[in-house]
């Protein structure tokens, strides 16, 4: 098996069975608020177009590229496609042209046939609302010889089931850095941001090494991050300049994070950088010579600064296709696009429940979920315990283009200001992610049938439930106790033992007791 890192989560991986190509991402994302790091534009995208299968992990736009599936891909390629309740994926796949499905079901072994041989896979599909655009998933390949999985930025619950199928895996290839907007664009006073960005930077490579740790491969290639910021109004999203509380480190900062803790399996690719497997032995190849593959992140400020000029024109062209600040008000095109969704996820609505400010320029609008609708700022409002500002161009471009998720749009830009009253609210995120009925009514009715696991363990000097009360994680591998306080590191959530209250988010209460 030969592995092929083709930038970002995105990978070609070539079978004596034939050849996937994987989450291949190129053109920025996010308002032209990420770009590949390091840049990927100098690979040959038709030949690696030419591939046998296609595997997209889920939607989030670091993950799907239309634009390169479209000039790039083959279309008769079969796609390798996750279990997810909402067929989004699929459709903009077929929009694209692609014609051919193998459907696979959440964490079962299949073995696909093609001309060329056989190959073993499993897609382990997520489906909470918190996961991806309603959907992530990671993707197990075997050839008989070597076996990889390919965790891009899914977060799996079991691991077992992996060695249960497949036995040993050789190759891991998981997400470490940051991809979210917090806390960078809260309005919180400096060095509270500073000291939260150190927390976060910190429990996500603690998280990638507790997956690397039950995984066990035999090599582990951080992946899946960080992206590159050359806008100049993002540059300070960057990390170089030693900022201990960014949460975007790069491979050289968690491999040395892996070492420190006893780890010498992991491997440095960049794109265009082969891993020709045998079972567990390796020989990797870079495409340029060592010296200038440790210049990338030795002299990382001056790459970014150089590789920003040469993007320059593709940044204007992005920013090019944006919708004009100027324009009709926005209440009634807000009220259009949401109301519809408010009345129909009574739980979510009831989750959030208080009003939420939306600043555009010189107007605010109320999104007031307690009511099921939207409107104008009230004289009597005061400050809204959420709010956000964002440029009303923006916003207009996402109603143009009837886009139905602004986390997978405006919010992953970072290209917003945000303000909140108390703990981090789920059910709003949730809501922003969902504005299809197909999408509202599968979070609305996930959330009703979310239930509290009555297997306990013990912790800490604690007998806690098993499950983690926000997304199902095992706690027994993934809680970390600190006096009365637990944390999952699975998302960073914490709770107090005491009582059981979440500290992070509102509800998801712990079954807890002290021992």
């Amino acid at each position: 098996m030969q592995v092929t890192s083709v930038g970002h989560a995105g990978f070609h991986i070539q079978t004596e069975a034939g050849s996937i190509l994987c989450d291949p991402w190129v053109n920025p994302a996010y308002f032209g608020s990420w770009f590949p790091f390091p840049d990927n534009t100098q690979l040959d995208w038709d030949a690696l177009g030419n591939c046998d299968y296609l595997y997209v992990s889920h939607l989030h736009k670091d993950h799907f590229d239309p634009e390169n599936l479209s000039k790039h891909v083959n279309k008769d390629a079969t796609v390798l496609l996750p279990d997810y309740p909402v067929p989004d994926l699929r459709r903009e796949l077929e929009a694209l042209g692609f014609h051919t499905f193998f459907e696979t079901e959440d964490s079962v072994k299949h073995t696909v046939s093609g001309p060329k041989g056989d190959l073993d896979i499993m897609i382990i599909a997520l489906r909470a609302p918190a996961d991806g655009p309603i959907g992530d998933s990671g993707l197990v390949v075997s050839d008989g010889e070597t076996t990889c999985f390919n965790m891009n930025d899914a977060r799996p619950v079991d691991m077992d089931v992996l060695h249960d199928e497949f036995g040993t895996i050789d190759i891991h290839l998981l997400q470490y850095s940051g991809a979210i907007w917090y806390p960078m664009v809260y309005d919180i006073p400096t060095k509270t941001k500073a000291n939260f960005g150190k927390q976060k930077r910190q429990r996500g490579m603690d998280r990638c090494r507790s997956y690397i740790e039950q995984v066990a491969a035999t090599w582990v290639v951080p992946s899946a991050g960080p992206p590159v910021f050359l806008d100049d109004a993002l540059r300070y999203l960057n990390d170089d300049r030693g900022d201990e509380g960014n949460i975007f480190p790069d491979q050289i900062t968690f491999l040395e994070q892996m070492r420190l803790h006893g780890n010498d399996g992991g491997i440095l690719m960049i794109p265009g950088s082969t891993a020709d497997l045998k079972g567990g032995e390796l020989t990797l190849t870079h495409p340029i010579p060592d010296a200038e593959v440790d210049k990338i992140f030795s002299d990382k400020a001056a790459y970014i600064e150089d590789m920003a000029q040469r993007m320059a024109p593709v940044l204007a062209a992005e920013k090019a296709t944006w919708a004009p600040a100027e324009g009709e008000p926005l209440l009634e095109a807000l009220k259009a696009k949401f109301e519809p969704i408010m009345k129909q996820s009574d739980l979510i609505c009831d989750g959030i429940g208080y009003p939420v400010g939306l600043v555009m320029g010189d107007e605010t609008v109320v999104l007031d979920f307690p009511q099921r609708t939207v409107r104008p700022r009230g004289e009597k409002d005061g400050k809204y315990r959420y709010g956000f500002r964002i440029a009303p161009e923006l916003v207009r471009t996402v109603l143009r283009d009837d886009e139905p998720d602004w986390v997978n749009t405006i919010f992953l830009s970072t290209r917003f200001e945000a303000w909140r009253v108390g703990g981090y609210n789920e059910f709003l995120y949730t809501f922003f992610k969902c504005l299809t009925d197909e999408r509202i009514a599968y979070a609305d009715g996930w959330f009703a049938e979310a239930h509290d696991d009555s297997s306990s363990i013990e912790l800490g000097g604690y007998e806690i439930q098993r499950r983690c009360p926000h997304l199902k994680a095992d706690l027994s591998k993934f809680g970390v106790v600190d006096g009365t306080s637990l944390t999952c590191n699975l998302h960073g959530w914490q709770w107090d033992l005491e009582s059981g209250r979440c500290k992070t988010s509102k509800g998801h209460e712990l079954r807890s007791a002290k021992l």
